[in-house]
């Protein structure tokens, strides 16, 4: 008899507090929230997801990079529970919903100590196609470019093909890259490299004393201010998108988001707020 008051004790005291109410095993597959995909969005996602978890002790964020196909992929699969793609949906893609979180800039990047400026668009598909191969071509200094691109699956690459009217197959690389931050790396480690990556990502390390300068891109400079006000070319949504309406846990982390109280955080990243478009 005192067993059963003992017991009934520990169950009615987990109907109140909310622990005991699941076994551990299907309380954590609950409570942890796996996003992947794109490496755009990934720093951004990481930190909503702290400020996330800060509000919800429960709930674990889990954010893995791996570009946007598979950021499609994983949730078409539901391998995640929320994919990150930095581009808009496909029209192959469309029995997925996609939601807005900020919007980015894809921009050209060399060396701080380049002396070149800027480049035009035929410049660029003439360095990226083999043609143009000195930087003295194209008013720099005596050296060889080195030319760097984006791997296979990585919305940036897409968006750069787009606007040049270039294919992957046309570009003669020297160095193929996967996120963001591996081609500030190359770019800022090598004088003669040119790349092209997120403006968030690239204004940000250049604010922060990475050795990179941005270049315009149609004559327009590349910056989170361009981005907002629409005039700079290469521009793109940052999304989450969910295999069916999201519920739950992910509605929650998708409303929060989108939401007033993480303006600071997309800023921050030097993404463009969706409300301030």
């Amino acid at each position: 008899m005192k067993r059963a008051l003992v017991v009934g004790g520990i169950l009615l005291l987990a109907g109140l507090t909310g622990w005991l109410v699941l076994p551990s095993s299907a309380q954590a597959k609950r409570t942890k929230l796996v996003l992947t995909g794109s490496s755009t969005v990934a720093p951004l996602a990481a930190e909503i997801g702290k400020r996330f978890e800060a509000l919800h002790p429960g709930v674990r964020v889990d954010v893995q990079t791996g570009g946007s196909s598979r950021g499609i992929r994983d949730a078409r699969e539901q391998v995640a529970d929320i994919g990150m793609v930095s581009r808009a949906l496909k029209e192959g893609e469309q029995d997925l919903l996609s939601f807005s979180i900020a919007r980015d800039g894809v921009c050209l990047i060399v060396h701080q100590d380049n002396p070149v400026a800027a480049l035009s668009d035929a410049q660029v598909v003439a360095i990226y196609t083999g043609q143009i191969r000195n930087w003295k071509e194209v008013g720099g200094k005596d050296a060889p470019i080195t030319v760097v691109n984006k791997a296979e699956g990585r919305s940036t690459l897409e968006l750069f093909l787009h606007h040049f009217k270039l294919k992957n197959s046309q570009i003669e690389a020297h160095v193929v890259i996967g996120d963001n931050e591996q081609g500030v790396k190359t770019v800022a480690g090598n004088p003669d490299a040119l790349g092209y990556v997120s403006i968030g990502t690239a204004e940000y390390d250049a604010t922060h004393g990475v050795e990179i300068k941005l270049l315009p891109v149609g004559g327009v400079a590349a910056s989170i201010e361009t981005v907002e006000n629409g005039t700079f070319p290469l521009s793109r949504p940052l999304n989450l998108v969910f295999r069916g309406e999201p519920e739950g846990v992910a509605r929650l982390f998708l409303d929060y988001a989108r939401s007033e109280e993480v303006q600071d955080l997309v800023r921050n990243q030097y993404f463009v707020p969706i409300s301030r478009r």
